[in-house]
């Protein structure tokens, strides 16, 4: 009897296999997406380096073999080169000035856009998008109408550079291999993007080509192909659609642009497209026609029988049927950054199958069927051409505009005259001026800003600072070049150095978060606390969070409980997953003394804090502190160490660290970490700190060097 239920359970295990792989693999009825549509989007994939756009400089067998299944695209079109600008075109079908999402760093995706993840949902799809990098991150609004979205980068703090937050791409691929396991249905909607190849370049060494870009090119291949391989896998593959595209290209050197974000040229704006069909229909074809990101929101809608949405893109249905064509369009792309970071001119470029038109102080024209590398450009010699491109560009952008900064008050007028700024009119808004100088004749001072901040990345801050002064004597105006000359003045603690360079950035834009902040901290530290105040009162219109986080902690130097409780709410208000408020509440604790309660304090706010990329500052060093306070030792330890790794030039976590070994035997390490300290951050304050620690270690000799140095002017 037993062996026979065996038999029949067994029987049923086989059958239910069977119905499940059935039901995994029929075909999709009627011609439409009804099975998984998946957009693989892989970041800074310049389309000409790979095979399946004639490359042979590396690899990507999974590309190429979704290529012989799919319908390559030729001639297809990024509207930014810029990842956050281009993935709110790509999922909303609207171009950046109608989505309002012009520049990664200071816009976002506005609450209630209608996004393509939303309209899916709404035909029963389930959604899940897993993003790389910090620019997409739920913050940015972008994960919009995902059932689960997946922005699970690893904890830095919050100086830590942009583009160097990342999650490597085998993470992001696990997560959407986990997302698509746990589905019930084969109707799904999966967004992964991929930050390879984007710098820094950095492929594991097994993935090669003939240079850097060209190995994380082929590495970035095999990410996505793992992701296919489990579609396959699982008999999703057949039934799925599947959209791989780049966000944008790279400029590789061309133009004098090594990176991307300021030209507008087909290095950077042309991106690879390929879209398999159900059962590779029509697989192995390839479309001349230029199309554009805008086009993947009509195209899906058009597939999965979606209402229509009033769109600039178009359905590329009856180009991948084969049924037809669509109708010419021209083709926007637009690049703010020159003017929103450098004061030069903005750039706008319109494309068409033969021609592409920029837009630029002087303005340029491309014959890209006798010039696809737009070496030489024709407009003089083309001016009719030239003048119905301009025109047909103006048609597109009419009654577009570019959103400035906000407002200044006449309220704000008032506190940035007492503060020395003068000259602001009410009403005035920064970078609100003309079109500035042509990007084209800076060029060389961008490829210097490069340079310099990788000069500062590595350490180098003098040389880097001295870079940053030169190019501000050739060109003022350069917002970027005065914020990375204020970081690299604070990094050698040339605190009133620092301060004159955020002031220069207020004077010009004087709703500058960046600037603001800058300048509040930068008079913390030289203690003028009441103009830090004022700085940080004035960023709370344009950076809610971090300019309450800092009047938080300015009222704490004060002794402010009152005050530090109300900005900490205000601050959780702008920032709900913020734990301020217990932050503040353990720093109260510790100023008290009662460190037993302040450990478990910062440990709470710790745990409530774990998700955040964007790290609170100073949390581990104070529960470390607490702990070490109560001899708790063995607790203490790891949690200074978590400190130094999101902050590894934090003078007071670096000096607990050598403190709790002196006391615990570990001389060696004590003398280490303090030697540590002040290599990594060689500032009065971390010499003086040494100085002190080498007295209680008994020390006199280094004592005396310490304090020596401690007592200079820094270089």
């Amino acid at each position: 009897m037993r062996s026979r239920a065996i038999v029949l359970l067994s029987a049923a295990a086989l059958l239910a296999t069977a119905w499940g792989a059935w039901r995994w693999r029929e075909p999709a009825s009627g011609g439409r997406a009804s099975g998984p549509i998946v957009f693989i989007s892989i970041d800074t994939l310049r389309a000409d380096r790979l095979p399946i756009y004639g490359s042979t400089r590396t690899t990507t067998p999974n590309i190429d073999a979704l290529a012989r299944a799919g319908i390559v695209f030729e001639n297809a079109y990024a509207h930014s080169p810029q990842t956050l600008p281009s993935h709110a075109s790509i999922l909303s079908g609207q171009l950046p000035f109608e989505h309002g999402v012009r520049d990664n760093i200071g816009y976002s995706v506005k609450n209630g856009q209608r996004l393509l993840s939303q309209a899916l949902r709404e035909r029963g799809f389930a959604t899940g998008g897993f993003v790389s990098s910090y620019v997409l991150r739920r913050q940015t609004g972008i994960g919009q109408g995902f059932d689960t979205f997946d922005d699970d980068l690893p904890p830095v703090s919050s100086a830590t550079p942009l583009g160097q937050v990342q999650r490597p791409g085998e993470q992001t691929v696990a997560a959407a291999i986990r997302w698509v396991d746990a589905r019930s249905s084969p109707r799904f909607f999966l967004f992964a993007h991929l930050f390879e190849p984007h710098t820094p370049y950095a492929a594991p060494a097994d993935f090669t080509g003939r240079d850097a870009y060209d190995a994380e090119v082929s590495y970035a291949d095999h990410l996505a192909g793992r992701l296919l391989d489990h579609l396959k896998a699982n008999g999703l593959f057949d039934r799925a659609t599947i959209f791989l595209f780049g966000d944008h290209g790279e400029g590789l050197g061309d133009h004098g642009e090594d990176e991307h974000g300021i030209f507008l040229y087909r290095p950077t704006i042309r991106v690879p497209l390929i879209v398999k069909l159900p059962g590779s229909a029509h697989g192995g074809r390839r479309v001349a026609a230029p199309v554009q990101h805008v086009d993947l929101v009509p195209t899906v809608l058009a597939m999965t029988g979606a209402p229509a949405v009033a769109a600039r893109g178009r359905s590329l249905v009856p180009v991948l049927d084969g049924s037809g064509t669509v109708a010419a369009a021209p083709i926007y792309s637009e690049s703010l950054s020159p003017r929103l970071h450098f004061g030069w001119s903005e750039l706008f470029a319109i494309s068409d199958e033969r021609h592409r038109f920029i837009r630029a102080p002087r303005e340029e024209l491309y014959d890209l069927s006798k010039d696809p590398g737009e070496l030489t450009s024709i407009a003089d010699d083309r001016p009719q051409v030239r003048s119905a491109m301009r025109l047909a560009l103006e048609r597109i952008t009419t009654g577009a505009t570019v959103a400035a900064p906000a407002v200044v008050t006449e309220e704000e007028r008032r506190k940035l005259a007492a503060l020395g700024y003068v000259g602001m009119r009410p009403g005035a808004t920064a970078g609100a001026a003309a079109a500035g100088a042509d990007p084209k004749d800076k060029i060389r001072l961008f490829q210097l800003y490069r340079r310099a901040t990788q000069m500062a990345a590595a350490g180098q801050f003098a040389p880097a600072a001295a870079v940053y002064r030169e190019m501000l004597l050739e060109d003022a105006g350069m917002i970027d070049v005065w914020l990375q000359l204020a970081v690299a003045e604070e990094k050698q603690g040339r605190h009133r150095d620092a301060l004159a360079a955020y002031q220069q950035v207020i004077a010009r834009q004087p709703k500058n978060p960046a600037g603001l902040l800058g300048a509040a901290n930068a008079l913390l530290r030289t203690g003028r606390v009441d103009e830090a105040r004022t700085h940080a009162e004035l960023a709370t219109a344009v950076a809610p969070a971090a300019a309450y986080e800092l009047l938080v902690r300015i009222a704490l130097g004060r002794g402010d409980a009152a005050a530090a409780r109300r900005d900490a709410r205000l601050a959780q208000d702008a920032d709900p997953a913020l734990p301020l408020p217990a932050f503040v509440e353990g720093v109260l604790l510790y100023q008290q003394g009662r460190f037993d309660l302040a450990a478990q304090k910062f440990l709470d706010v710790r745990a409530a804090s774990a998700a955040r990329t964007e790290q609170l500052a100073d949390v581990n060093y104070f529960a470390a502190d607490s702990l070490a306070r109560l001899e708790r030792y063995q607790e203490a330890e790891p949690l200074f160490q978590a400190e130094l790794a999101l902050s590894p030039d934090h003078i007071r976590a670096r000096a607990g660290l050598a403190m709790l070994y002196q006391a615990t035997g570990r001389t060696g390490e004590a003398a280490a970490a303090l030697e540590t300290m002040t290599r990594l951050a060689p500032i009065p304050e971390a010499y003086a700190m040494a100085a002190q620690l080498w007295d209680m270690f008994g020390d006199s000799r280094k004592a005396a060097a310490a304090r020596a140095r401690a007592g200079r002017r820094p270089e």
